[in-house]
């Protein structure tokens, strides 16, 4: 059908209009307080990194981005209460390796699809994952680890603070990888985890960096690698597991993210402030101090971040038939 000049010229300039007003508004946002739903209890790493870059997008916007702790079930009431709200800006989510984690780990339990309901803002950075050991373990290396392990089948624990976790992950990665035979035991948290690693009840863990960095440096857990692909800056002495068991990697991340739907604009502007924060160099330091690798990049560099690991993660899951608490 053939649309008159006339008429055309009426669409195109209403068009043009809905478009900029539209660039307007996302120049205008924010326009009143933004939450920032972090879907675990204040005062850990994950808490920290999301205050931090709240902070500084508080001074640079001018508005306040609120933290608001939603914790349970694995991150996910957090998450759906995002994937609910109003795509208008003002409801955010911190991501996490949970978020990649769980669309394997819960399935079909879930009452969102998070790889569809949640759009990608921005990475902030990674924390990397240690593979240590308690004293009284002989080995110093990972492959003396390894000989270790092989020569006492089943006799080793591994902790983890909960089944799912990215340390419970990062073991099980481990262990498919190199054939070990070593028995999970789950606590409820990092707490009670730490607690018997340094009593030797348990003899190895995956943990996170900032979990574990202060025994290691005072003797009382030895740390055998890193888990990232690359060495740490706080532990640059430190090898990888990589160096020994190829391909190996296990870490974890944090980003941004909105609900489905959330105005481009809005997600453009977000992610180049936040990008800018992690190239400020005072906020910068502030992350290092947590043991984390800036990520940083576009929208669809976080997307593809988060779709590789749900992959990666949902093969050791369904490998190692793990199943939620």
């Amino acid at each position: 059908m053939k649309i008159p000049r006339r008429n055309f010229l009426h669409l195109a300039a209403g068009a043009a209009a809905l478009a900029a007003s539209r660039v307007g508004w996302a120049q205008a946002y924010p326009e009143r307080p933004v939450r920032v739903i972090v879907p675990f209890a204040p005062a850990g790493t994950t808490d920290i990194a999301a205050r931090l870059m709240g902070h500084w997008l508080s001074e640079r916007l001018g508005e306040q981005f609120v933290i608001e702790n939603r914790p349970g079930a694995s991150t996910t009431i957090g998450t759906e209460a995002v994937v609910r709200a109003p795509a208008d800006g003002y409801t955010l989510l911190l991501v996490t390796t949970s978020s990649a984690i769980n669309t394997t780990l819960f399935e079909s339990k879930l009452n969102y699809n998070f790889l569809r309901d949640i759009v990608p803002i921005a990475g902030i950075f990674r924390v990397p994952n240690l593979m240590v050991v308690h004293p009284s373990i002989p080995a110093k290396t990972v492959p003396e680890f390894i000989a270790y392990a092989k020569a006492n089948p089943g006799k080793i624990n591994v902790e983890s603070p909960g089944a799912g976790t990215s340390s419970h992950l990062a073991g099980e990665l481990f262990k498919l990888m190199t054939g070990l035979d070593m028995v999970h035991i789950q606590y409820r948290g990092n707490g009670p985890a730490l607690i018997d690693l340094l009593a030797g009840q348990v003899q190895v863990g995956f943990d996170t960096m900032p979990a574990s960095i202060e025994y290691i440096r005072a003797g009382k857990l030895r740390a055998l690698a890193v888990c990232t692909a690359t060495r740490s800056h706080a532990l640059p002495d430190l090898p990888t597991v990589a160096e020994f068991v190829p391909g190996y990697e296990s870490s974890g991340y944090f980003g941004f993210g909105a609900p489905a739907g959330t105005p481009a604009g809005i997600i453009d502007k977000l992610n180049k402030e936040v990008n800018a924060g992690l190239a400020d160099p005072k906020l910068k330091a502030q992350l290092a101090d947590l043991g984390g690798i800036i990520l940083g990049g576009s929208s669809a560099d976080f997307r593809s971040l988060i779709t590789d690991e749900a992959e990666k993660w949902g093969k050791v899951i369904r490998a190692a038939s793990i199943k939620p608490e």
